[in-house]
């Protein structure tokens, strides 16, 4: 049997795999450490979300950045979508605005 987790903020050890057997926590895969410097209000509410899930801030601090990178690849596509239309100047677009009653 292995350990529980403990997490300062909760003061209290906890197994997150046996609270929440759909959440995949770094207990269960290799991690790496890193420093993370948060605004004071960010880190508050971080770790109110956390104890509030209890849910460790390294498994919220993961998803959010799973989740942004995700948003990144999917503007990526859709950039890549469009790369065959035409461009037009910013000049030219305020003309065209210009031309049609919008400015």
């Amino acid at each position: 049997m292995r350990p529980g987790r403990f997490d300062a903020m909760t003061l209290s050890s906890y197994s997150a795999g046996a609270a929440f057997p759909e959440v995949s926590t770094m207990s269960e895969q290799t991690s790496k450490r890193a420093t993370i410097y948060f605004e004071p209000d960010l880190h508050q509410a971080v770790r109110l979300k956390a104890a509030h899930t209890q849910r460790s801030v390294s498994d919220i601090v993961n998803d959010a950045v799973r989740m942004a990178l995700r948003e990144d690849q999917e503007d990526l596509a859709a950039f890549e979508e469009r790369a065959a239309e035409p461009a037009i100047s910013y000049e030219a677009l305020l003309e065209d605005l210009k031309a049609h009653g919008k400015l």
